[in-house]
């Protein structure tokens, strides 16, 4: 079917709804926009229009190409408007009960083939297609925030999904221009697995008193990411970071590897979620003046080379797991969050038996389950051989 023909759902208008909206509209789809708030609706159109005028200013789109974008989207508050959709997916609060209740009046006005499709980005997917009575149409599809500018979207199967829905889904996330990459439905994903410790390895430093914010976010920007650690649980709000965290950490059967961490707790609870509310673990008043972090190189190299192989270690387990391809883990990595260098590559510049051993003296040092490496890095390691990541 060609995708001036395809007739887009999606519920919920918030920042990700109202995104993957701009996304299928963009690639020649007609789209219904529900949510149960019209003033949310109506939210989501202003900021659309605002969007679609920035772009023509830019010259990156003419006034016909915007007046056509904005018209392929009809917004609505009644799920009963989905009802000719070949696709619908849901962008709304993170709470299974919910999802599941949504989905059951989805799938009652629906057409028979239409696939349905979840943007969570922790929740199981298998979970939520239980509460369906067609769960092999089901599947997960997560974008990231903002959608219309990051490329990456993880395509979940459940358990129950039609064995060639996901290679679908794949083609029609590239025809939309997307970077689409396939995991299995564990938590977290690739993705939110994957970066737990850039967030929760760099609390506990501070934690320890080792380093304080800023020098730590200095040292991860050294190393070539965008935004450090706290900076960038200032820009996501640390509510939303800390329910991701608690979410992967039970999910896990409490593994202490993505133990949450009391202070971003401290912070949730003080209301210092970051950008969003004036202040986290920065003040982000126009006034204030941000710290200056400390120049000792060594300290700055410590914290980098700690939170470094916690990560790859991450992303090794992941592969040992068989939660996604190599190639896949390493796109996720840098096309849905930035990262500089893939992290089964970095692996692999530093040496497998580098990481390995940095891991096996913080799990001697702490005697924590914390730092056990993953065991295909330890028989990478001892064979001294790079870890294969394909084409």
């Amino acid at each position: 079917m060609g995708r001036e023909n395809q007739t887009i759902g999606v519920v919920g208008a918030g920042a990700m709804g109202a995104g993957i909206a701009q996304v299928a509209a963009q690639a020649g789809c007609a789209v219904v926009l529900t949510d149960s708030s019209s003033a949310a609706l109506d939210r989501s159109e202003a900021q659309l229009k605002k969007i679609v005028a920035r772009l023509i200013e830019k010259g990156r789109m003419t006034t016909e190409e915007g007046d056509n974008l904005c018209g392929r989207i009809q917004r609505s508050t009644r799920f009963s408007d989905l009802a000719n959709c070949d696709l619908v997916i849901e962008a709304i609060v993170e709470n299974l009960e919910v999802k599941q209740s949504v989905f059951r009046e989805v799938e009652a006005v629906v057409r028979p083939d239409a696939v349905l499709a979840s943007n969570t980005s922790s929740l199981s997917i298998t979970g939520i297609a239980a509460a369906l009575e067609r769960p092999e149409r089901f599947i997960g599809l997560h974008f990231f925030n903002p959608a219309p500018l990051m490329p990456l979207v993880e395509v979940i199967p459940a358990l129950q999904t039609q064995i060639d829905l996901p290679v679908r889904c794949v083609e029609w996330m590239k025809d939309w221009g997307k970077d689409p990459v396939i995991a299995r439905d564990t938590p977290g994903f690739i993705v939110n697995r994957v970066a737990r410790p850039y967030y929760g390895e760099a609390l506990r430093i501070l934690e320890e008193g080792i380093a304080d914010v800023p020098t730590i976010d200095a040292a991860m920007k050294e190393q070539g990411f965008r935004m450090g650690p706290f900076e960038l649980m200032d820009l996501i709000g640390n509510d939303v970071n800390y329910a991701v965290t608690e979410s992967v950490f039970h999910a896990f059967y409490q593994d202490p590897r993505y133990r949450p961490s009391l202070v971003q707790k401290r912070h949730v609870e003080a209301g210092w979620l970051g950008r969003k509310s004036g202040r986290g673990y920065y003040n982000h008043d126009s006034s204030s003046v941000a710290p200056s972090p400390s120049e000792d190189q060594f300290l700055r190299a410590q914290v980098a080379e700690r939170i470094l192989c916690m990560l790859m270690n991450e992303a090794i387990d992941a592969v040992f797991m068989n939660i996604a391809t190599p190639k896949d883990i390493e796109r996720a990595m840098t096309r849905g969050v930035n990262y500089p260098k893939g992290l089964l590559q970095w692996t692999n510049d530093w040496g497998p038996d580098k990481a390995y051993g940095l891991l096996e003296n913080l799990r001697e040092r702490y005697q924590e389950d914390r730092y056990r490496p993953s065991p295909l890095l330890r028989a990478h390691a001892i064979a001294r051989q790079p870890i294969a990541i394909g084409d």
